[in-house]
């Protein structure tokens, strides 16, 4: 998490995985009462992940965890699920409240109305094109997140997909292993050149997008826009990969902010990425220069 920071974030995004979503690593409330005063040595904000989809069995837990991210400092809960904004109002009223519900944060008419719940920041879809981001970006009353870099989810199971598929051939894997490992992907016949990365956790099985979404180039759109957060999603990549992605897009965003006006891109920064980019994971623009339909 500190060498992120060191390397360009300015705010990191951690969890346990029975709240937490897709989570590259797991920090637990104990490590979390270091690694947050830590953040915030370094001017670093810590958002905590609690964006799961949350069954029965998992209410119980929830106002005691809740009430911890709030005595150890945590910057922001990020959640989809309207239980976690009832329970964080009672039991960490004074941390603030992102709202992430995945592929259904698509417009600013239902972001404005989780604003009026108390949240305080949209974390938006990844389907959406520039002109969609931008304009709930005008008209959202509350800070705006997008993701600019890493993979994107395209299907979740809370089923045990990967464990039932190796029990059948004959091969046993623990959850742990099939989380870990890089090298698992599903490929379509008609497609054989797209590797989809699918791995399982505590929270089911996940297949990725085959491709990272890059708006490096395109940054500075997003900035004029006024936007208030971009995210690099880095999951299933190297910490060394992630620290460099994260200079890179520190660099654009100091530059722009410096003179916006006489901002220009240097290709050095999308070299950096190109050169350590995983082989057979193309960078693309995402949905942002497509016209998207649902």
């Amino acid at each position: 998490m500190l060498r992120y920071i060191d390397a360009g974030a300015d705010a990191v995004e951690v969890g346990e995985l029975r709240f937490g979503m897709r989570l590259p690593g797991e920090m637990r409330p104990d490590e979390l009462a270091e690694a947050i005063p830590a953040a915030h040595a370094k001017g670093a904000k810590v958002y905590v992940l609690v964006n799961n989809i949350l069954d029965n069995d998992a209410l119980g837990d929830l106002p005691a965890y809740l009430q911890k991210l709030g005595e150890l400092g945590a910057d922001a809960i990020v959640f989809g699920d309207p239980a976690v904004l009832v329970a964080a109002k009672q039991h960490a009223p004074g941390v603030a409240l992102h709202w992430n519900a995945e592929m259904t944060s698509t417009n600013y008419v239902t972001a404005n109305y989780w604003a009026s719940k108390g949240a305080s920041r949209v974390v938006l879809a990844r389907e959406l094109n520039l002109e969609q981001v931008l304009e709930i970006g005008r008209h959202a009353k509350m800070d705006v997140q997008v993701q600019v870099h890493g993979m994107t989810n395209i299907y979740h199971s809370k089923r045990s997909l990967l464990v039932n598929y190796m029990e059948h051939q004959g091969q046993s894997r623990s959850k742990e292993e099939l989380g870990q490992n890089r090298k698992l992907f599903l490929i379509e016949e008609e497609r054989r050149d797209e590797r989809y990365p699918i791995y399982e956790d505590a929270g089911g099985t996940h297949i990725m997008s085959a491709d990272d979404i890059c708006m490096l180039e395109s940054l500075h759109e997003l900035m004029e826009g006024k936007l208030d957060s971009f995210k690099i999603e880095s999951l299933l990549k190297t910490t060394e990969y992630n620290e460099t992605v994260l200079r890179s897009y520190r660099r654009a965003i100091d530059a722009y902010c410096a003179n916006p006006e006489g901002y220009e891109f240097n290709e050095e920064w999308l070299y950096a990425i190109r050169e350590i980019q995983p082989e057979g994971r193309e960078l693309s623009f995402g949905f942002f220069y497509k016209e998207q339909v649902y």
